[in-house]
């Protein structure tokens, strides 16, 4: 019995709050996450229930008490299948789920010319800037009700400013200040109400803003200078003077604006800091694509240095150290690692045994077939053909395929991976704009007169015959 993922299931709090992800993962079982892939994933179930049970183990040893808890180490993934078989939207899917920090890397990219092995570090850097970007939205949506509030009040104030009351030479007006006071209570009240409803929007303010004023001086630094701590963008933004600007902008903008000031105020940038460097080191998810790039080939002349010079500066990485960023220190013990290679040329065995141990589960992928093509056209719920519906729809057109027109994309898709290169459900991308692109550019101007527009198998084969039969226009154009 298909056990389908309840679509009102919350995605697990990233917070470790021992609490909050406690209660927020209960429901993220093994197979309930398996049902939640396959709603964007076609096939490769074995995949799937790898980085299920991958992703079920943190919080198991979350909830472990005790030194052990730091002695559980994740069961690293390495992905071995073709391009194009889901690979990277399987691992990207997962970070989703578990509301976990993610990047995606190129191991080849390691092996390029002017490397340095300090690079391989950037990953680490990379995902501890994207966690901090990731934290300080989240704190933003928290104090956004508050942030409105005081938004709300400063941009009445630019509506309605407070005049002093004149200086008297009798002495204050007591009874004619608290009138004062009152009728400006009164007003500002009515405004607030006005400003609520939407009409003041158009209304022109002026808004004084800071700007920093830069400095023409460019500083050229090594790669990897993030080790030395130094932040050089925030130290020249301290250093140097605040330039007011008084700028003219509507209320609506005013009022983005501010709200976008006072949640930066609201919000403490050491927490923020702290929250996702835990994040990383607790639930971090790094990608390793290509790796099979950096395998040695097998050939007796013995290794390539460079490639085994990669792994060599990857595999601490993988095995767990303290990486210096710009933010503090951040540990990979616990960091989750998915390696992905389509080992056409080399096998899981070319790696060095110290990086291979590290990657104890290893599934592989199957190469897709005309079936699962079929299924990826309509079935998942980014599908090709629920994208290109919705975008016809904008000018009017409503956009049908008949089964069978499916059928036959899919066939074409798969004869031109047989013909050419196979690059899997990628291929899918180039018929499907091949074939609808005449469509996609009469749209606006030469609706049908019901304006309903169905696909159908001979209307595939007219469009698309002729560049499947030859070969090297194939090659080209799909």
């Amino acid at each position: 019995m298909e056990n389908k993922l309840d679509s009102s299931l919350p995605v697990p709090a990233a917070s470790h709050d021992r609490e909050a992800y406690d209660r927020s993962m209960q429901k993220m079982t093994p197979r309930r996450i398996v049902s939640e892939l396959d709603r964007y994933i076609i096939g490769q179930d074995k995949a799937k229930r790898a980085v299920a049970i991958a992703l079920r183990n943190r919080w198991r040893r979350f909830r472990i008490q005790g030194e052990l808890k730091d002695e559980v180490m994740p069961n690293n993934i390495l992905m071995i299948g073709p391009t194009g078989v889901g690979k990277t939207e399987i691992a990207r899917r997962l970070a989703g789920l578990a509301g976990a920090p993610f990047i995606k890397v190129e191991a080849s990219k390691f092996t390029e010319v002017g490397y340095v092995g300090r690079d391989v570090e950037s990953m680490v850097r990379e995902l501890v800037d994207l966690a901090v970007g990731m934290v300080r939205q989240e704190q933003q949506k928290n104090v956004a009700p508050k942030a409105a509030e005081l938004a709300e009040e400063r941009v009445l104030g630019l509506l309605l400013p407070r005049k002093a009351p004149a200086a008297r030479v009798a002495g204050p007006d007591v009874e004619g200040t608290q009138s004062a006071d009152e009728q400006y209570r009164r007003t500002r009240e009515k405004l607030r109400l006005q400003l609520k409803s939407g009409h003041l929007d158009e209304r022109t303010v002026e808004l004084e803003t800071q700007k920093t004023q830069m400095s023409t001086v460019e500083v050229f630094s090594p790669a990897g200078m993030e080790e030395l701590g130094i932040n050089m963008q925030e130290m020249l933004g301290n250093l140097l003077p605040k330039k007011q600007k008084r700028r003219k902008v509507t209320v609506a903008e005013a009022r983005r604006l501010v709200e976008q000031e006072e949640a930066e105020k609201l919000i403490d940038r050491d927490e923020v800091i702290a929250e996702a460097l835990k994040r990383v080191e607790q639930s971090g998810i790094i990608f390793v694509d290509e790796i099979d790039k950096i395998a040695g080939n097998g050939s007796p002349s013995g290794p390539d240095v460079s490639r085994e010079g990669v792994q060599r500066d990857i595999l601490p990485i993988v095995e767990g150290t303290a990486v210096t960023t710009k933010y503090g220190l951040v540990r990979t013990d616990h960091v989750l690692f998915v390696g992905a290679g389509a080992f056409h040329a080399s096998k899981p065995s070319d790696l060095i045994p110290e990086l291979q141990g590290r990657f104890p589960i290893r599934v592989e992928l199957d190469a897709l077939t005309r079936k699962d093509f079929e299924r990826i056209l309509s079935e998942p719920r980014n599908a090709l053909v629920k994208q290109y519906t919705a975008l016809l729809a904008t000018e009017g057109l409503t956009l049908e395929f008949e089964p069978e027109a499916l059928s036959e994309i899919a066939a074409l898709a798969e004869l031109a991976n047989e013909r050419t290169e196979n690059i899997g459900a990628r291929r899918l991308h180039t018929v499907m704009s091949t074939l609808l692109d005449e469509i996609m550019f009469d749209a606006p101007d030469q609706l049908p007169p019901d304006g309903r527009l169905t696909v159908t198998a001979e209307m595939v084969k007219e469009r698309l015959a002729d560049v499947i039969e030859d070969q090297d226009l194939s090659r080209y154009i799909l």
